[in-house]
């Protein structure tokens, strides 16, 4: 019961740690529905003048590449990014254009947008898909400013294109790009419209939080695993050189011209009632109530039915059609005359995470925890490594030395706690592995496995800690009891009363006790302290991640 004490100490300095890097999150309110005012999701137009409203397949499509050299200004870059341009053959008079911008990861202008470019082409468009701009950057430190310059590079080679009217080339933006097309119509005030496929609408940090919240709930993963979720969006980006997390989103040019906002039912990554709502708040200060919003059942984040991981999946039903009505509306400048906001109930289960921002106290001390935890494991394992190489030598020289030489049982509780805190810490890997897996599935529009292992492995972690926190407390007390019998703990006292030397330091100690406090080697004893640092470090972390929060 000696140890009982300290377990309660420990304990309590864990549980708050816990708390204290707990990071509140606001959900309410949820499960709000924006009511739509007919399922009908279908666009007609005011025609007194019947101006040719083309479909789909009106026309052969033709294509042809070109390319445009992209600077980034922020280190001088240049990527030479191809177009592809697709144009209707036959087709009389200057056509409105569309450029589509692509959304996260490595899109080209061959493997994108090529059944939506081709369809609108064929409608009497001319459309560009290009290279995504890149450049140096990756997901995490995308250069969104110098995006917008890129695509506005190739609005304006459309323009100047003979088969293009110059004031009637809009953008077609889906996902990430969303972010991108405010920066470019605060740049080009001449991009005639918007068609945004599922826009992000909040900044980074807020719009990616809602997604991983909400879908981590969706996937059936264990509550505790939201915490996560907390204090990674409340990450300062600022000290690793990230700007993106926080960056402008909802300027007075982003929705100031005509808007067509498309979402699907089965997108689980877009706030899509409180981005609704603030797209045509933004756009009505503006005076541009010209915003026209369709919902489409069993449609995922880019419009498509079905999991977007499979080949070949069609779009939404009559998403195509609707597209292409609105933007023959809007190159002719017809006045709409269906329902602003139509098609199924638009639905979002949690709220925004307005309240998130970064924490640079929070950052710092997680870096220097998981830093930490790095530096001293690796350090363990190296020395596990050599103490397994010198114990195989001695085997093989009958050499009968021992290597580590603990004493008092510490050599097995050293095992038992590295196996068991190795194992919650692979557990927890695990856990966070399902749930992402199952994340990525949702945002691809497919449908995750049960829970199995994000929904028990939380629980089975904490016990687990509190079980190393109660060995650790038993070999803290276990040492203070070794080093009583061997006269340690008199040493300072005797040392400052006697004069002792070392030598006779040593003498007094082997006349208490023959036996070694710990071990009987130097190494043995390096070892144990770097290797109980790793293990306690280990035990800082799952407090930073509200392990220990019951």
């Amino acid at each position: 019961m000696a140890s009982l004490p300290v377990f309660v100490i420990l304990m309590g300095i864990l549980v708050s740690i816990s708390h204290l890097t707990a990071v509140p999150w606001k959900y309410e309110p949820v499960d709000q529905n924006l009511v739509t005012l007919t399922p009908d999701t279908a666009v007609a137009f005011d025609n007194p003048g019947h101006a040719p409203m083309e479909q789909v397949g009106a026309y052969r499509v033709s294509q042809r590449y070109a390319w445009v050299n992209a600077k980034r200004e922020a280190t001088g870059e240049v990527q030479r990014i191809h177009v592809l341009v697709r144009e209707p053959i036959g087709a009389a008079g200057k056509r409105a254009a569309v450029l589509f911008m692509h959304g996260a990861g490595y899109g080209t202008c061959d493997n994108s947008f090529g059944d939506v470019a081709a369809s609108m082409a064929s409608a009497g468009f001319v459309t560009a898909v290009i290279d995504k701009p890149v450049w140096s950057t990756t997901d995490i430190d995308r250069d969104y400013p110098a995006s917008a310059k890129a695509y506005d590079q190739v609005a304006n080679y459309l323009r100047a294109q003979s088969s293009v009217d110059p004031d009637k080339v809009g953008i077609y933006a889906t996902s990430e790009s969303t972010w991108i097309s405010t920066y470019l119509l605060e740049d080009d005030p001449r991009i005639a419209f918007q068609i945004l496929l599922s826009p992000m609408v909040y900044s980074p940090r807020h719009a990616l939080g809602f997604f991983v919240a909400q879908d981590f709930a969706i996937a059936g993963s264990n509550p505790g695993y939201q915490s996560v979720v907390r204090r990674l969006f409340s990450t300062d980006g600022s000290l690793f050189g990230l700007g993106n997390l926080d960056i402008r989103t909802q300027s007075k040019r982003a929705y100031a011209v005509p808007t067509l906002v498309a979402y699907g039912t089965k997108d689980v990554m877009t706030a899509q009632v409180e981005g609704a709502q603030k797209i045509m708040a933004v756009a009505h200060e503006q005076g541009n109530w010209d915003v026209t919003v369709r919902s489409y059942a069993v449609s995922n984040h880019v419009l498509r039915l079905g999991d977007e991981a499979v080949a070949g999946t069609p779009l939404a039903d009559h998403y195509m059609r609707d597209v292409v009505d609105w933007t023959q509306g809007q190159a002719h400048g017809l006045k709409q005359t269906t329902e602003p906001v139509a098609g199924s109930t638009i639905h979002q289960s949690i709220a925004v995470p307005l309240d998130l921002y970064g924490r640079r106290k929070l950052t710092v001390y997680m870096v220097i925890v998981h830093a930490s935890a790095v530096l001293f494991l690796l350090a363990s394992a190296l020395m596990a490594v050599a103490a397994a190489g010198v114990k195989l030598y001695r085997l093989l020289k009958r050499d009968k030395r021992l290597v580590l030489g603990f004493s008092h049982g510490f050599g097995g509780t050293l095992a038992g706690i590295i196996g068991s805190t190795l194992a919650a810490l692979l557990l927890f890997a695990a856990g966070l592995g399902q749930v992402i897996q199952a994340l990525v599935r949702l945002g691809w529009g497919g449908v995750p496995d049960p829970a199995g292992v994000s929904d028990w492995s939380w629980p089975v972690i904490q016990l687990v800690s509190a079980l190393v926190v109660l060995a650790w407390s038993w070999v803290l007390v276990r040492l203070y009891e070794a080093a009583t019998l061997k006269g340690v703990r008199r040493i300072p006292a005797q040392v400052r009363r006697e004069g002792f030397s070392g030598a006779a330091i040593a003498r007094k100690l082997k006349a208490n006790d023959s036996g070694p406090v710990l071990a009987s080697s130097r190494f043995g004893l390096v070892f144990f302290w770097t290797t109980a640092l790793a293990m306690l470090s280990l035990l800082l972390v799952f407090a930073f991640w509200g392990l220990f929060i019951y």
